[in-house]
């Protein structure tokens, strides 16, 4: 518990309206997607840079433990208090476009600012921001940054690093910095921006981004894939894109995902499919796009697939997305436990991953569908289990490690956009060597000499 004195101190910051100890909120604040629940003992909202520079001067001066959260909707734990202290909430106040610069095509955010808020912002004036986490219509900018997130556009437009172009954050004594410029190019100086995204707030608590913007495509059209089996799918990706092909997005659905789709939410999906690759292409003028489908239909086919179906209305890609959109929830059919990791392997080693993967779970019993973003390598395994016992629980944790390891040991990494925050925190050491944990240590010491900030993610001591 926090002194009455600390709470006092934020409340002269940023008033006493900005500051709450109550129980609704620190239950409200206790937990994110993983529902795992640790409670702060405050609640802070600061209005602006300046009240972010003051709360973290006083807490380093009194060793006051900071988690910074956006919308707490973070996937590994990252926006968890773990070790009490008090939550810094950006969501309240600083969460304003402050600029959208046409003529350079930059935006200039507050790190509360939502993710589809900023997309609908700049495609009413024809840019375009792409970044799309599945959580876009809820999740922040500033905790985007902080995972370096993801999303469905990630094969043809890439992610959230590659929009960043300058940051403006505040270190755990209170000093304000700048990192990075809004310019095309800049090589001066450590990029101490590459270094605080998908830091996780361990670092710094981020006040401001500058992210860069693209002209938005005339034309896009759906598409989906019908494959026998997940090998001839995954074998799909990476032959087709080696081929020319540069969709917007290729989503994967295993068997059991199309299965889950019909059973649960009544999806109208082929009963037969072994596998299904869906995705978006786009371009400025329709013969490019017509061009793209062309690419992928032959190399599909070529691949094994046993039908190409092209949508050629909204409507028909709606229901095409609406299938992907709805992996996620619809797999609880199989369990009410869902284990859920996003591992991330070269594009090449899909098919042999997703074979060893799904060996795992059968050794182990357990039901693993599988989606996601295999035109990037990125998938999403789901460990399903319905009411565990201990015993379970131990199993699916050996079975996810033993998962991690094949996935390292193909080139790949434990995360490809939600991070490692706690949960994937024990195990690090697959991923790491000691000498690269003590690498990040230092820069982690560097930062936050006091560890105040958000400490014990990424592996990092408690």
């Amino acid at each position: 518990m926090l002194d009455t004195k600390h709470i006092q101190a934020f409340e002269r910051i940023v008033g006493k309206e900005n500051v709450y100890s109550d129980k609704a909120h620190l239950i409200a604040y206790s937990y994110d997607a993983t529902r795992t629940r640790f409670q702060p003992d405050a609640v802070v909202f600061p209005r602006d840079e300046k009240d972010v520079s003051e709360i973290l001067k006083y807490c380093n001066e009194h060793h006051i433990v900071i988690t910074p959260r956006g919308a707490g909707s973070g996937f590994t734990g990252g926006a968890l208090p773990t070790q009490g202290g008090i939550t810094l909430g950006m969501e309240k106040h600083m969460n304003k476009i402050l600029e959208i610069d046409m003529e350079n095509m930059v935006a200039v955010v507050q790190p509360g600012v939502i993710n589809m808020d900023l997309q609908k912002a700049v495609e009413e004036i024809g840019l375009f921001y792409p970044p799309d986490p599945a959580s876009e219509q809820y999740s922040s900018l500033g905790g985007n940054v902080s995972e370096n997130a993801g999303g469905m556009r990630a094969a043809k437009y890439g992610i959230t690093k590659d929009y960043v172009m300058a940051l403006r954050a505040v270190r755990p004594n209170g000093d304000i910095i700048r990192a990075g410029k809004r310019t095309i190019k800049d090589v001066a100086g450590y990029n101490i921006a590459g270094i605080l995204i998908a830091s996780e707030g361990t670092l710094a608590v981020i006040t401001e981004i500058t992210v860069k913007l693209i002209p938005k495509p005339k034309f896009t059209k759906g598409y989906m894939g019908i494959f026998p089996s997940v090998e001839d799918a995954m074998n799909a990706v990476f032959k087709s894109l080696a081929a020319g092909a540069n969709p917007v997005a290729m989503e994967f659905l295993d068997s059991l995902v199309v299965h889950a789709l019909k059973e649960k939410l009544n999806v109208d999906l082929p009963e037969s499919a072994g596998a299904l690759l869906i995705g978006d292409v786009d371009g400025n003028v329709e013969e490019e796009v017509a061009f793209q489908l062309e690419i992928l239909e032959k190399s599909f086919k070529a691949n094994g697939a046993q039908e190409f179906v092209i949508a050629h209305d909204a409507q028909t890609r709606e229901k095409l997305w609406y299938a992907r959109r709805n992996a996620s929830p619809s797999i609880t059919y199989f369990g009410n436990k869902k284990l859920n990791e996003d591992i991330s392997v070269p594009r090449s080693m899909l098919p042999e991953a997703l074979k060893r993967i799904y060996a795992i779970g059968e050794r182990y019993g357990f039901k693993v569908p599988c989606f996601g973003h295999a035109g990037d390598g990125n998938i999403h395994v789901n460990i399903m289990l319905q009411n565990p016992d201990e015993k379970q629980l131990e199993e699916a944790h050996h079975a996810i490690e033993e998962i991690f390891q094949l996935v390292v040991d193909m080139g790949g990494t434990l995360s490809g956009e939600h991070g490692i925050g706690t949960s994937k925190a024990p195990f690090m050491n697959i991923a790491f060597n000691e000498e690269e944990i003590a690498l990040f240590k230092d820069i982690k010491k560097a930062f936050d000499p006091n560890n105040i900030l958000n400490p014990g993610k990424m592996g990092l001591p408690a």
